[in-house]
């Protein structure tokens, strides 16, 4: 379930990011620039794969107290990351979709080319590499083949999900989607945290750090869960990213 969350979101964050970039274009008669764009996404891709197979590789050598060291540390980054995230991704929502547009603006007057191609770069992969951690995290406990199943099937949702949505097929409720899917990643971040704390307990032949780890789990997605929403209720919500992205293209 985390997997599928995960990438549907991350993955879907990534197909905005690229919808607003294309959408730009098309606004300012440059479609002419679309192969660069599409260039930076592969590229951003596959430097994706390879980050989270260096990561897997290299974890995966190791064996014993090293092995579960270094996967509750890997567990506690990911939950902390993933949850930064979330937050980060509400208090950005208001402006990201401007400053993409500036970047992609400066990028054409400069001649595209180069430093188009990186702005779809940079904007892909950071979303690919946040995603290769938190799956590392997850895999760990849920095992290989239902991780990368989940994760693959939430990556063709939010495929399908971005595609239908910058056709115009799809009414989508993004402040809504995000919403649910912000307290479904934090829920995945106190899953984290409990089996991080749970490896420390483990090597440290510690019961009470074992038995911490459901309490400060809970307390975790409990206390955030609120801060989270109660954010949401008392500030007036900015649009989303591909809702400034969609009413720049009106």
């Amino acid at each position: 379930m985390g997997s599928f969350v995960i990438t549907l979101r991350e993955g879907f964050e990534a197909a905005l990011i690229i919808s607003m970039i294309l959408a730009y274009l098309a606004k300012t008669g440059s479609l002419e620039h679309r192969r660069t764009v599409w260039l930076g996404v592969a590229a951003a891709i596959v430097f994706s794969l390879a980050m989270g197979g260096i990561l897997f590789a290299t974890i995966g050598e190791l064996e014993g107290s090293t092995e579960q060291l270094y996967e509750g540390l890997a567990m506690m980054i990911a939950a902390g990351v993933v949850t930064w995230m979330v937050f980060w991704m509400k208090k950005q929502a208001a402006t990201i979709g401007e400053h993409l547009r500036s970047q992609v603006g400066d990028s054409l007057r400069a001649g595209g080319g180069f430093a188009l191609a990186m702005v779809a770069f940079i904007g892909v992969a950071r979303e690919g590499i946040e995603t290769g951690l938190f799956l590392f995290a997850s895999t760990e406990q849920s095992g290989a083949v239902v991780s990368v199943t989940a994760a693959v099937l939430g990556l063709l949702a939010a495929v399908v999900l971005g595609v239908l949505f910058f056709r115009g097929a799809l009414r989508l409720d993004l402040k809504q989607f995000f919403r649910i899917t912000g307290v479904l990643v934090i829920v995945f971040a106190g899953w984290l945290i409990f089996n991080g704390l749970h490896e420390f307990g483990e090597l440290a032949e510690s019961e009470a750090l074992e038995m911490l780890a459901p309490v400060a789990a809970l307390a975790y997605i409990g206390s955030l869960t609120w801060i989270y929403l109660r954010g949401l209720r008392t500030r007036h919500e900015a649009p989303t990213p591909a809702a400034a992205g969609a009413s720049a293209e009106a």
